[in-house]
């Protein structure tokens, strides 16, 4: 699953929380939002490797309840609005609290925590892999800190 992050509007954010639980409609909403992004600022791709950073930002899983806020909300940590894929809502004050904690991740930190995962990853956690999650990382920590100077709310995808 590749993992994309979008800092939504107030009438997207609207939209999908009205259709929280109903799967057909978040996942019609999403696709359209994926088909109709046009500002490539306020949207961050990070491929596979949002897994290894949602691991490295709490406890080594990927269970979406694992850490402590606001670290645990960059990735899959907020608020589910759909029971087969992710599609994770953070809300507008939940992304400043992101933004200011990422931060304080740098390189060093990163590493300290990378591949102390569970046994169910599946990247290498090898330096290579090492590579590309910091950089995913980074991009996202770049991509939290527009999306607080705008004021949005963010909704992770992988599906």
């Amino acid at each position: 699953m590749l993992g994309v992050h979008f800092a939504i509007t107030a009438e997207q954010e609207k939209r999908l929380l009205d259709a929280d639980g109903d799967d057909d409609t978040v996942s019609e909403i999403i696709g359209d939002l994926e088909e109709e992004w046009a500002d490539d600022a306020l949207k961050v791709d990070t491929d596979k490797a949002w897994d290894a950073i949602h691991r490295c930002l709490t406890d080594g899983s990927l269970d979406p309840e694992a850490g402590s806020p606001p670290l645990s909300l960059a990735v899959a940590g907020g608020r589910h609005l759909h029971d087969e894929a992710y599609v994770v809502h953070v809300t507008a004050g939940e992304v400043r609290d992101v933004a200011a904690a990422l931060l304080d991740i740098d390189e060093p930190w990163l590493r300290e925590r990378f591949g102390d995962f569970d046994d169910d990853y599946a990247g290498a956690a090898d330096e290579q892999d090492f590579a590309y999650t910091w950089s995913n990382l980074a991009d996202l920590r770049d991509f939290y800190q527009r999306a607080a100077a705008a004021g949005r709310a963010v909704i992770f995808t992988a599906m």
